[in-house]
């Protein structure tokens, strides 16, 4: 680690000490967790996905785990590796496509992200697909981290100040790009796709830098982009999936027994499906009630435009595997392309029968994933 972040992990590590006493002097007998969602109290993996974790750490543990939260004004999501690996975060929602270059395996997933329809099924085929892709536990390894599971976004719209109705709207738009299949999109139809983190992106919209970004509309709530934004435009722009929610330092883990690594999987597989339930179903109803209530027009997308973009995604997904194979090296890049499709195929059959109940998709994601997991050697 540079001078410059070990300074930086000192200090923070330095502001949270009287919090961290004062929770353990509460909670004395229990293992009190750094947990930190890199995400403000609005959205919901600060508000549901890491408050739900610290109510369900102490259920799933009998009382020997806990939390504390770490706020975004100490860790957001570009600082999350460091805060990892220099232990100032025990857990943390880490972002693999932030990272491309050190967790190429599991951003191969992400890649695939325009194929996303239904957030729990996404959600649940990126957890399985980690957990049993030998060579993304290695990279996870090797960065010093463990995987406790996904959650995914509802499907992504384009938020604007210029309104969209078929593909030739898109052309010169200057569009916000959380990765790299939105910016495959956006230059595939003549938009500028502009590389540009999620909290910037409402000054970006308010000082006319960029026309709009491609997002969840939940994000007209979590970010008030429903400040700045005219038009939302109803398209099949696939699923934020490829996340790692709690994301584990290796040191704690270690340090863990067998049986509170078990107890911190269950609660973070439930909390997983929360927050994909509140991030892909309750959030963007919330949101387009907003929208309408502020004045921005819902745009249903003009056919042509939907049947353009449904077959650019079919093509995109003979790209991701290319772009993996030649950028990272993954020689089998098309095979892990095909079997994590193949779980997406299973997980939205799976959420269809439950109706995407959020319960009932942490009972199936627990028995077909970690009730398979050898706690004793997973992670490590």
């Amino acid at each position: 680690m540079s001078k410059g972040k070990l300074f930086t992990a000192l200090a923070l590590a330095g502001t949270m000490t009287a919090a961290i006493m004062s929770s353990a002097a509460v909670m004395a007998q229990d293992r009190m967790l750094r947990v930190a969602p890199a995400a403000p109290p609005a959205h919901p993996a600060n508000g549901v996905l890491y408050t739900n974790l610290i109510e369900y750490l102490p259920e799933e543990s009998d009382g020997r785990l806990g939390g504390t939260m770490i706020g975004p004004e100490v860790v957001n999501l570009s600082q999350m590796k460091d805060a990892l690996q220099s232990q100032v975060v025990e857990v943390g929602n880490l972002l693999p496509l932030y990272f491309p270059a050190d967790l190429p395996n599991m951003a191969l997933a992400g890649e695939l992200s325009l194929v996303g329809t239904n957030s729990q099924a996404m959600a649940a085929a990126m957890t399985e697909y980690m957990v049993n892709c030998e060579p993304c536990q290695q990279e996870l390894r090797d960065f010093g981290v463990v995987f406790l599971g996904a959650g995914a976004s509802d499907v992504y719209e384009i938020l604007s100040t210029e309104p969209v109705r078929t593909a030739e709207d898109l052309a010169g738009l200057r569009l916000r790009s959380g990765g790299s299949p939105w910016g495959r999109f956006a230059e595939h139809f003549g938009a500028v796709p502009t590389q540009m983190s999620v909290f910037d992106q409402f000054e970006g919209i308010s000082q006319g830098v960029i026309d709009g970004t491609m997002a969840s509309i939940a994000d007209l709530v979590s970010f008030r982009l429903v400040e700045v934004v005219d038009y939302v435009t109803l398209v099949p722009l696939g699923t934020y999936h490829a996340t790692s929610n709690f994301t584990v330092a290796a040191a704690t883990w270690d340090s863990l027994s067998v049986e509170d690594r078990a107890a911190l999987a269950r609660a973070a597989n439930r909390a997983n499906a929360d927050f994909t339930d509140r991030w892909g179903r309750e959030m963007p109803a919330e949101a387009e009630a907003a929208a309408l209530e502020a004045g921005i027009e819902i745009i249903e997308a003009d056919p042509s435009l939907v049947e353009a973009i449904e077959a650019f995604v079919q093509d995109d997904i003979v790209t991701a595997g290319q772009l993996s194979q030649d950028n990272f090296g993954i020689a089998d890049a098309p095979e892990r392309v095909q079997t994590f499709l193949d779980l997406v195929e299973k997980w939205e059959a799976i959420a269809e029968e439950v109706d995407n109940d959020p319960e009932a998709m942490a009972e199936r994601v627990y028995e077909e994933v970690w009730s398979q997991v050898d706690f004793s050697t997973y992670g490590t």
